[in-house]
């Protein structure tokens, strides 16, 4: 007897289920990761004001997530989970991935309509490739079956034909359009402000949408090149962590959303943009004590005034000696006479250029640009 012989079929597995095994608790690992470190953006979202249904969705998708795949996990795992038990669960997985899915899929519409400007036809389209992917979905959930394990192997569902992998085919086809279209929407956006292609990927979220297609596509591949047998869970050992990616992809492409979730959100370069020139007015006043007032202390008469462009236009020597010509001014304090040098900057005809009276006004010109409902 060999030692494979002695081990038991907990431990005893096929190199396919035991791969299987492994990839499901890097799945886990990306779930739980994903979990922690998205939590201070949940709470964050959850403050703020209303429940537009991109919100909705984003926390459907994110208790649903690792909830559903943990109760896979425990079945797949748990060496006393029976095979007739599994008789009665294994569609527990396909059905929840649907719904899953699916919670995704509308999220994906949702923000393309947003990024096209609210496109009743972008809306339609998309609106219709996600019906499209329940129906096909609800369908192929029908032809699923227990992958048929030695008992302590754990519980895997799998398809009863090679045809019933159009339960990926349908997403897939969803996410690539949904690709396809914010990256034309971006390459577009590149004529009204030319940016490096790096920050155009981040900028709207191109990584992410490219993520999920690339995932759905690669385990749609699985489904269909990978030459299995009855027996064999190979077919499924990519879903649980296409299903995983495409959650939290989702979930970065909510947050990602610049201003209000409703509607879709809007694209970066999206509403209007204005230009607002405001035109400030400082005093800077220099008193005996050597302080420097702000608007207005201390002035009781108009005083000189210069803007920044003036300024610029020459060297500070030269309109520092053009403009700002001084005298020396004395003054009386304590009943001594001290020398006391104050510029000439307020100087006026009929006005004695006092201490208190001795400052420069400077006009500031600032220019805001108003874009995506922010003012910058």
């Amino acid at each position: 007897m060999s030692i494979e012989d002695a081990l038991p079929p907990s431990l005893n597995l096929p190199p396919h289920l035991s791969a299987h095994k492994y990839f499901m608790v890097c799945t886990m690992t990306v779930a739980a990761w994903d979990t922690l470190v998205l939590a201070p953006r949940t709470w964050k979202l959850m403050r703020t004001e209303g429940w537009p249904t991109l919100k909705a969705l984003f926390y459907f998708i994110r208790v649903f997530m690792p909830l559903e795949f943990t109760i896979v996990a425990v079945a797949f795992f748990d060496t006393k989970w029976s095979q007739e038990t599994c008789q009665q669960f294994y569609l527990f997985e396909p059905i929840c991935t649907a719904f899953l899915i699916a919670a995704s899929s509308a999220a994906h519409a949702i923000r393309v309509y947003g990024i096209f400007d609210k496109s009743w036809t972008i809306l339609y389209g998309m609106g219709a490739l996600l019906g499209l992917q329940i129906v096909v979905t609800a369908i192929a959930c029908g032809f699923w079956r227990s992958v048929p394990l030695e008992e302590g192997q754990g519980c895997i569902a799998g398809p009863k034909h090679n045809w019933v992998g159009i339960y990926w085919v349908a997403p897939t086809l969803l996410y690539a359009c949904s690709f396809g279209l914010v990256l034309t929407r971006s390459l577009n956006s590149l004529k009204l402000k030319p940016m490096t292609l790096w920050k155009l990927m981040l900028r709207d979220g191109l990584n992410l949408f490219g993520a999920v297609f690339l995932v759905n596509l690669t385990n749609m591949l699985f489904w269909f090149i990978t030459p299995t047998g009855e027996n064999d869970s190979i077919k499924t050992m990519v879903s649980s962590m296409a299903a995983v990616l495409t959650s939290t992809m989702t979930l970065r492409i909510i947050l990602s959303v610049r201003g209000p979730l409703a509607h879709g959100g809007s694209f970066a370069l999206s509403g209007s943009t204005a230009t607002s020139t405001s035109r400030t007015t400082h005093v800077i006043s220099t008193r005996s004590g050597g302080v420097v007032s702000g608007l207005g202390a201390g002035a009781s008469h108009p005083a000189h005034t210069y803007t920044l462009d003036d300024m610029r236009s020459g060297k500070p020597d030269e309109w520092a000696v053009e403009d700002l010509k001084s005298r020396e001014l004395s003054a009386s304090r304590d009943g001594k006479d001290d020398a006391l040098v104050y510029p000439d900057i307020a100087a006026s005809p009929g006005v004695s250029p006092e201490p208190n009276n001795l400052g420069v006004k400077i006009t500031v010109d600032r220019e805001a640009r108003y874009e995506n409902g922010d003012w910058k």
